[in-house]
């Protein structure tokens, strides 16, 4: 196999880099960085546009025989697909930069990130709360994370990065996803020793009071070994649920995010050490396997319940690894030679869409089109007829962590061609690894990407589960020049979570912003023809309202 092209494996774990062996038919070796992922209010001033606010009693358009929404007699038209990126806080990957820095330099960093996002015009941010068994925000059940403070003592740093971090994205209308690795309990528990030290974690940290619940297993990219919640025990099942949703409960939270991280990818000639929880629990099963997957199915049903029973617009999400099954072991499975979750990693992704026990599956499909192990152009399409017919929303995890390695990596145009094809497959939107990543803009690439699938914004997928109150229209109060340049309006709205504003370009009335608030400034407005606006409410699952009535403006 050519070391150009690293085989299918797990992806988040490959970010952060290891040699790993991977139990198929072949041995697969991959090689990445560090252990990872697994590891606007508007401006006003200036003075009014000629034709602003006393033109705006004009009542909204609506096409008469269809219903759809104008804008001075254009339709208006808004792309609804989900673009974000994983923020990624374990060994420091993405954020805060390093451990231990002063608050508001990791405030600082932080709001980096999100102007980032905006600027390539995502809507949505993915964050890594809780990386190890640990957590960013003052918890009940977990430590403060080193990754925040720098200490393992479980220190109060002395703020609510949650409640900052939440506030911030919400500010520049991004979704914020908080995810979580339910299980891991720690990193590797020594540094550069063999063997587990649960004395190195927290004195608070849960496995040091509950030891029945360790279980150690070995790490592949870092000396000594892991240590995890044991999945297989009830107990530590609904501790690691209700330490995720205090969360849920506290903080504004737009959606709950797992990645693949259950039981640990196999190691060679290692087994996960739970056969006292399969003697004493797994009694109705006939093997460990299933047992197992049983295990992890449990968890992702209660976590949907429970989610939804607390706050039923908070969306749950899943980022599993990219293959389900190999057709030649399963004829449903999908025409690949990989490691499969179901077998490998117990995770059952494909039972987790049809029993609709998700809101949106983000699997990570980190290899090119024509990599004859796992073909990206192979592997989409049979997501896409996984989520067919059900409520799931699909997303793609995308690698841009790999542009620029060998092979077809080295070609700019890769990703660009992969959002072509999410779109001729009807995905929903793309999930980007990582932060650091769209920032660094390897070869140009995300430029490419941006600017042939992200050049306007975009509005979330609604999701018809969700709770649904479209607010009335908005009332635009003032459209005037903005001091620092554009357009700058200003709406009166009830009842609204966010705003969408529509401008008149030819034949149709774009989406050409969105807000939190009741204002906006328009940068992009061309200064050499007079102008037209609308605006909509929307509600925090994303349903919109009707127009306003039109807002002219001349240049």
């Amino acid at each position: 196999m050519p070391a150009a092209d690293p085989p299918p494996d797990s992806a988040h774990r490959r970010r952060a880099g290891a040699f790993v062996a991977v139990v198929a038919t072949f041995v697969m070796v991959v090689a990445v960085g560090a252990w990872s992922l697994w590891d606007r209010v508007a401006g006003g001033g200036g003075a009014p546009l000629p034709g602003g606010a006393a033109a705006l009693s004009a009542a909204p358009d609506a096409d008469s025989a269809g219903g759809n929404p104008t804008c001075a007699g254009q339709p208006a038209r808004a792309p609804r697909e989900l673009r974000g990126m994983w923020i990624t806080t374990v060994n420091n990957i993405d954020w805060p930069s390093r451990r231990g820095l002063p608050a508001e330099t990791v405030r600082a960093e932080f709001r980096g990130w999100l102007d980032l996002a905006v600027g390539r015009n995502h809507n949505a941010v993915f964050v890594h709360v809780r990386p190890s068994g640990d957590a960013l925000w003052p918890s009940s059940y977990a430590p403060w994370s080193e990754w925040l403070t720098g200490r393992r003592d479980g220190r109060d740093p002395g703020w609510d990065p949650m409640e900052f971090m939440v506030a911030e994205a919400h500010a520049r209308n991004l979704e914020f996803h908080a995810w979580f690795n339910p299980y891991r309990g720690g990193q590797p528990a020594t540094v550069g020793g063999p063997g587990p030290r649960l004395d190195q974690l927290a004195p608070t940290h849960p496995l040091r009071r509950h030891r029945d619940w360790v279980v150690t297993y070995p790490s592949a990219d870092r000396p000594g070994s892991r240590l995890y919640f044991n999945p297989g025990i009830p107990e530590a099942r609904a501790f690691v649920e209700d330490s995720m949703l205090e969360a849920v409960q506290r903080y504004d939270v737009d959606g709950v995010h797992f990645d693949d991280f259950f039981y640990p990818y196999p190691e060679a000639g290692q087994d996960f050490p739970d056969g006292a929880a399969f003697a004493r629990y797994g009694g109705g099963f006939a093997n460990k396997d299933a047992w197992r997957r049983d295990n992890v199915n449990t968890l992702v049903r209660e976590m949907s319940e429970r989610i939804k029973a607390i706050k039923p617009w908070v969306k749950f999400g899943i980022s599993p690894f990219g293959i389900w099954r190999n057709k030649r072991t399963d004829p449903a499975g999908s025409a690949t030679a990989g490691l499969q979750s179901y077998d490998d990693i117990y995770a059952d992704t494909r039972l987790w869409v049809r029993k609709q026990w998700l809101d949106y599956v983000v699997p990570q499909l980190y290899w090119h089109i024509g990599f004859d192990k796992a073909d990206y152009a192979k592997l989409l399409p049979w997501w896409a007829a996984t989520v067919k017919g059900t409520r799931v929303q699909l997303y793609i995890g995308q690698a841009d962590y790999r542009v620029g390695e060998r092979g077809a990596w080295r070609d700019p145009g890769e990703l660009d061609r992969q959002l072509a094809l999410n779109r001729r497959h009807g995905v929903s939107g793309s999930v980007h690894f990582s932060a650091r990543q769209v920032r660094a803009d390897k070869l140009g690439a995300v430029s490419r990407y941006s600017a042939a699938h992200y050049a306007t914004p975009a509005l979330v997928p609604t999701m018809a589960q969700l709770p649904a109150a479209p607010p009335a229209a908005p009332e635009v109060t003032d459209v005037r020049s903005a001091d620092t340049g554009g357009v700058a309006l200003t709406w009166r709205g009830e009842g609204a979570v966010s705003f969408a504003v529509y401008r008149v370009d030819g034949d149709a009335a774009l989406l050409v912003g969105t807000a939190r608030g009741t204002g906006w400034v328009d940068r992009t407005a061309p200064a050499d023809r007079p102008l037209t606006y609308c605006v909509s409410a929307l509600d925090r699952s994303g349903n919109e309202g009707p127009l306003s009535a039109a807002a002219p403006a001349s240049p």
